[in-house]
C-alpha cells in the first residue's frame, strides 16, 4: 500500500454483517498492520444514502476503489495488494 493511501470501514451499529466483516479485517494477516477508520454510516444522511444497502464496505482513498460485502481474508489481501 503507497504512502497516502487511507482505508475506511463503512458500517453501522447493530449490524451483524459488519460484525462478521471487522472479525474478518481483525483476522487477516498483514505484513504490515494498516490503520482503519472506522465510519458509522448513521451519522451522515449522505452516507447512508450511498452504502445504506451495501454496508460493510471497505473503501481505499484516493483510489476511490471499494470492496463490498461479502469478501473473505484472501479478498482483502487481494484488494490492498492490487491498487
Amino acid at each position: 500500500m503507497s504512502t497516502g493511501t487511507s482505508l475506511y470501514f463503512y458500517i453501522t451499529e447493530n449490524c451483524e454483517l459488519c460484525e462478521q466483516a471487522e472479525q474478518i479485517l481483525v483476522r487477516t494477516p498483514l505484513e504490515t498492520p494498516i490503520p482503519v477508520d472506522v465510519v458509522d454510516i448513521s451519522e451522515s444522511e449522505a452516507l447512508v444514502h450511498q452504502y445504506g444497502e451495501r454496508i460493510p464496505v471497505l473503501r481505499m482513498e484516493p483510489e476511490g476503489k471499494e470492496l463490498d460485502w461479502p469478501f473473505t481474508a484472501e479478498d482483502v489481501i487481494a484488494f490492498l495488494g492490487n491498487h
